[in-house]
């Protein structure tokens, strides 16, 4: 099936599965701060890619809030470290490895959160019934709803609020009439989505899904393209894990911060790390460069 002018999105849904599974997984494995910055500039710069300019802000609204509050809560409740910098009020040290450390995890956490948003954009529903419809049909049905909920649900409560307000029963004012506008509608989107969920589940069993021996119509092939992805993937995953492995990635920071952040082996590491993490956004803008060349030729 090839839909969206995203390379990533018209490959196989068998590509696409695997590439987030390895940097997912990288993301919220690797603590290095190099792996770090490579992680978090793929995510967001894909999800920009995918969203278009609206994504700079939408990650902004997040990303910022998310990584001051981390960032100060580590070193308020961690005083492990030998860098002493200053002591707070209770007695307890402030060190510089616990801010550090903060901000590490916070930047951990907004870039897992930054590509399950590139997930939730490139793995659609029907790629997800595809994928585990014969093995796991439940699992399937459910994952495929959940990714189309929640951008539903979202755009179903603004279109509640809009009938709401047209009709002069929105509330304002005070704090608690702004809130009582507030649980209406969402008690009717809440209303409205158990009602579709109860729909789409007896429709899908009266189709007869998941009893065995039921067949299934798939538009998706794997070709030519779809398996140089592939192996480019598992090839330079297979080379980051067992780099990580063998420690050309390690770091830490406590009791003092150190590591591997320089060497050839790793520096290699970084190299293959950040052609897998940005391989999409290479292929985003490979493919709109071809399709300008086309219309420039027609």
């Amino acid at each position: 099936m090839r839909y969206r002018n995203d390379a990533l999105g018209n490959c196989h849904p068998l590509v696409g599965l695997i590439y987030f599974i390895c940097v997912i997984g990288f993301a919220m494995a690797f603590t290095n701060p190099v792996c770090l910055g490579i992680s978090f500039m793929g995510a967001f710069i894909y999800s920009v890619c995918l969203r278009g300019k609206q994504g700079i802000r939408q990650n902004l609204i997040y990303m910022l809030p998310m990584i001051l509050l981390t960032g100060i809560i580590n070193p308020a409740f961690s005083h492990q470290g030998v860098t002493i910098i200053t002591y707070l009020p209770s007695g307890n040290p402030l060190t510089l490895e616990s801010i550090v450390y903060g901000i590490a995890a916070a930047f951990v956490l907004v870039t897992v959160i930054c590509w399950f948003v590139c997930v939730n954009e490139v793995m659609t529903s029907d790629k997800m019934v595809y994928l585990f419809g014969r093995l796991i049909p439940v699992l399937a049905l459910l994952l495929s709803m959940t990714l189309k909920f929640i951008p539903e649900f979202i755009r179903k409560f603004g279109e509640v609020y809009r009938a709401q307000k047209a009709a002069g029963y929105v509330c304002r004012g005070k704090y608690f009439k702004r809130m009582r506008t507030g649980i209406r509608v969402l008690s009717t989107v809440i209303t409205w989505a158990l009602e579709r969920g109860v729909i789409t589940a007896d429709s899908m069993k009266n189709r007869g899904y998941g009893l065995k021996g039921r067949t299934a119509y798939s538009i998706f092939r794997f070709d030519a393209r779809d398996g140089k992805c592939l192996l480019f993937i598992l090839a330079a995953g297979g080379y980051i894990l067992a780099g990580a492995i063998k420690g050309g990635i390690t770091f830490r920071y406590y009791p003092d911060i150190g590591g591997m952040i320089a060497g050839t082996y790793t520096i290699s590491i970084f190299i293959v790390y950040g052609l897998l993490v940005f391989l999409p956004v290479f292929l985003h803008f490979s493919e709109n460069k071809k399709q300008r060349i086309s219309l420039e030729r027609t």
